[in-house]
């Protein structure tokens, strides 16, 4: 049965919206170099994470650092294609959808970095002590 046959409250959409999930993810992890630099920096901060036996306020902090970020490189990249879906051509608003949507990519990265120096920092010092 085909997903636009099915009740909109079913079992089986809701099965079909995690295996789309599932696959654009699989997808992002393949295909998407900086989703891969993200995902590889969520690990080295999550292995220091266990190494500094954060507490628990600081792994929710970590946490939103992390999924957050993963979540909006998604998103930019969901943009990114679907501007080239749209347009083969050079276009300054295509331009600007892409770049805006990356932009706001960085600045969640700079407030990830910041918030990881801020969680980091003081127990990287308490090491030389």
């Amino acid at each position: 049965m085909a997903w636009k046959d099915r009740n909109a409250f079913s079992f089986g959409r809701l099965l079909d919206s995690f295996s789309y999930a599932i696959q654009g993810l699989r997808h992002a992890v393949r295909t998407e170099r900086n989703f891969q630099i993200h995902l590889t920096a969520a690990l080295i901060v999550s292995m220091c994470g266990f190494a500094f036996r954060l507490n628990r306020m600081e792994w929710v902090f970590i946490l939103i650092c992390i999924f957050g970020m993963i979540a909006l490189e998604l998103l930019n990249s969901a943009i990114e294609k679907t501007v080239d879906l749209v347009t083969d051509e050079i276009k300054p608003l295509a331009k600007q959808a892409k770049d805006m949507a990356a932009g706001a990519v960085m600045i969640y990265a700079i407030m990830t970095v910041v918030i990881g120096l801020i969680i980091f920092i003081p127990k990287v010092f308490e090491l030389f002590q």
